[in-house]
């Protein structure tokens, strides 16, 4: 098994966005002033583990999206490919 690395994770996470139809940044500045992106996904970071959170208001507060809290970036990978089959269906 090759080495999952944080650009695999982020294409898929393009890829979720993508199939949504949801923003592909978590926020947008304007005027100096950042505005979450209601609906975004995208990946959270902590230490040696990963998961994927939704942008779930304007002021930035997310949900967590992907089962099992803080996985390995391999075991999130495949948790992804699984959500997005589901998607797709």
């Amino acid at each position: 098994m090759d080495r999952i690395t944080q650009k695999d994770l982020n294409i898929l996470v393009d890829q979720i966005n993508a199939l949504t139809d949801s923003p592909m940044t978590p926020f947008t500045k304007t005027d100096n002033k950042l505005t979450g992106n209601v609906g975004n996904y995208h990946l959270d970071y902590g230490f040696k583990c990963v998961q994927l959170i939704r942008t779930s208001n304007d002021r930035g507060g997310v949900s967590i999206v992907s089962t099992g809290g803080n996985v390995t970036k391999q075991q999130l990978f495949r948790w992804m490919e699984a959500y997005i089959a589901g998607i797709k269906l």
